[in-house]
């Protein structure tokens, strides 16, 4: 079968299956392992937009390949792939080292082959990008479906008339070329974001049901989410995708939103597979009062079965609960505080009010039927020091004893890392906002995350901290909200137990990376070597219980029968599409040779 378009998801480090590396806490709070295998959603809205206009385009998640299968053969799988062009996206900068390397993999096995970037990153990084070799075009922007139709369109065609492609970085012969980053869409209904529908579709269509799966343990947690924005409103200094950010990096000065209907046709549409929760992605707030309001009035004129999951960038009053609970029978909530200090949050943009109000939005959420609460602390961020980062768990008490107790509350710690994001305000002012930064290029971030040990993988240090402080005090942190928990009843004693091991082990590995660290290189690589199995299991949760992040699914699975069904309406839809695009062109081409015999 021949392709048009292949999009590849990388691991974070190409060869994490041979290499010694103790990523730590560094994706402790999201559904990905330190791989990050979870691709990012415009993977599909790309796919799904590009099949809908008669391309063939398949995603391969070569991370989630690799980590399902250790002897899963990456160049056996590329090698014998037939398609027009390759997409790799490096939308996420922990991806610096993988996406590299698989696109040099990709490249060595298809030389004759286009190899596309994309994603955020790739965007900030395009001129360092498109000097590798092995690297043909870059997309620059936050929605690029229609662009990447015209590319993959002239590619096909042999057109080559790249410089009307908007947002493009591309080669004329060895010189590159930066098309004007011109095409920033206000709104996102055009697209189907996440593309689910096209997931579902091409495990049919191409037969093979594991290529597209979005993370680990997808089937057994089927977490969905929907996307209510592109950019933000928000101005937090450590954010790559905040309002500064997205203006500096894709040229995007309003939100570009999708709109309450396309929510909820998203809704329904993912409660015909699975009943596990769906996020909904951003505060919806960010797009008004109105945008809130009927995005609720839609939802409460359907038969709304799967649980919601909010959430909340800044404080919520009584009302924004009571809209909640009216119309949704099961929902969550998730606020990053990052810290208990009011003035650091005032001055970094996150929830940035009083720790009164805080606690008023949390017991609002808990009066009004909330079934889960998830507060999220950080290490690392602007004017934080060693004690305040302590302090946290000082808060979380507070928090539990003013709300009464409530078992709905869940508490998690987490480091700012591995990097400062490209293109947020502290990444862009480093000194002005009190960081020193290591790494500044694309070369710099892709060696620094094949470190030993996720503290020489952070690629700064602040004000208030250094590395070892900030490795420190997260774990530090983390032991003392674990013996929170248990005085609280929030975790077992056995939970607590194995986060403790967990934490005192990841200490000791530290230790040790650093004494293998001073030794000649041959001898680094022998030890590094043989501590990478007893790593292994130390990376995952390493400081929190693999379970408190999750939510409780009815079904523990992804309904296979309602997956099947759906798969085969799709390919219908699908072949039918094909019948009348090729209808419509054959009447053009029958109507084009009438007027010329005329």
């Amino acid at each position: 079968m021949r392709y048009d378009l292949v999009l590849l998801h990388a691991p974070s480090v190409y060869d994490f299956r041979k290499n010694a590396l103790l990523a730590g806490p560094i994706s402790d709070v999201v559904p990905s392992s330190p791989v990050f295998e979870m691709y990012p959603i415009g993977l599909t809205s790309i796919a799904e937009y590009l099949e809908r206009q008669g391309l063939r385009v398949k995603i391969i998640n070569i991370a989630n390949r690799m980590l399902m299968d250790a002897n899963f053969d990456v160049e056996k799988k590329l090698k014998r792939i037939k398609t027009r062009a390759f997409g790799i996206d490096l939308h996420w900068l922990p991806h610096a080292h993988g996406s590299i390397e698989l696109a040099k993999i990709v490249k060595n096995l298809h030389p004759e082959t286009p190899m596309v970037f994309g994603g955020l990153s790739a965007t900030y990084y395009h001129k360092e990008l498109i000097e590798y070799p092995f690297i043909d075009f870059v997309m620059r922007g936050d929605s690029t479906e229609k662009l990447m139709l015209l590319l993959i369109n002239n590619i096909k065609n042999g057109t080559h008339q790249l410089g009307g492609i908007p947002n493009l970085t591309w080669k004329d012969g060895i010189t590159p070329v930066y098309n004007p980053l011109s095409h920033v869409p206000d709104s996102l209904d055009e697209f189907d974001i996440p593309g689910y529908r096209y997931t579902i579709k091409s495990v049919f269509k191409y037969k093979n049901f594991l290529d597209p799966l979005p993370y680990n343990g997808w089937l057994q947690y089927p977490n969905t989410a929907i996307l209510t924005a592109k950019g933000c409103t928000q101005g937090c200094l450590i954010c790559g995708g905040s309002k500064q950010s997205y203006k500096d990096n894709c040229n995007r000065k309003v939100l570009a939103k999708r709109s309450p209907a396309k929510l909820v046709e998203d809704i329904l549409f993912i409660q015909r597979f699975s009943r596990a929760p769906i996020f909904i992605l951003h505060d919806i707030r960010q797009a008004g009062k109105d945008y809130v309001d009927e995005f609720f009035e839609r939802l409460s004129k359907i038969n709304l079965k799967n649980e919601l999951v909010f959430e909340l960038f800044q404080y919520a009053n009584e009302e924004f609960f009571e809209k909640i609970e009216k119309v949704v029978p099961k929902y969550s909530i998730e606020l990053t505080l990052e810290t208990h200090d009011e003035k650091i949050r005032r001055y970094n943009g996150k929830f940035n009010c009083t720790n009164a109000k805080v606690i008023e939005t949390l017991s609002a959420a808990l009066r009004h039927s909330c079934k889960k609460i998830d507060i999220f602390f950080m290490v690392g961020i602007p004017h934080q020091d060693y004690q305040s980062a302590l302090d946290n768990v000082d808060f979380c008490e507070e928090i539990h004893n003013a709300c009464g107790g409530d078992k709905r509350l869940s508490y998690f710690v987490a480091p700012l890392a591995p990097f400062l994001d490209p293109a947020s305000p502290a990444f862009e002012n480093p000194e002005k906002y009190g960081y020193k930064k290591f790494c500044h290029t694309i070369e710099d971030h892709r060696k620094a995350i094949t470190q030993p040990s996720w503290k020489y993988m952070l690629s700064f240090e602040t004000d208030y901290m250094n590395r070892d402080e900030i490795v420190k005090s997260t774990y530090e942190s983390a032991r003392s909200l674990n013996a929170f928990k248990l005085k609280y009843d929030l975790v077992d004693k056995k939970t607590h137990d194995e986060v403790n091991e967990k934490i005192t082990r990841s200490l000791e590995y530290i230790e040790k990376i650093d004494e293998i660290i001073a030794l000649p290189e041959q001898e680094k690589n022998q030890q590094l070597t043989m501590l990478s199995k007893e790593m292994e299991e130390v990376n995952k949760y390493s400081i929190c219980g693999k379970h408190e992040l999750k939510w409780e699914v009815k079904k523990h699975y992804a309904n296979v029968f309602s997956l099947t069904a759906i798969g085969i309406e799709l390919l219908v839809e699908d072949i039918l599409i094909n019948v009348k695009q090729k209808w419509n062109s054959y009447n053009k081409r029958v109507g084009e040779t009438s007027k010329s015999r005329t």
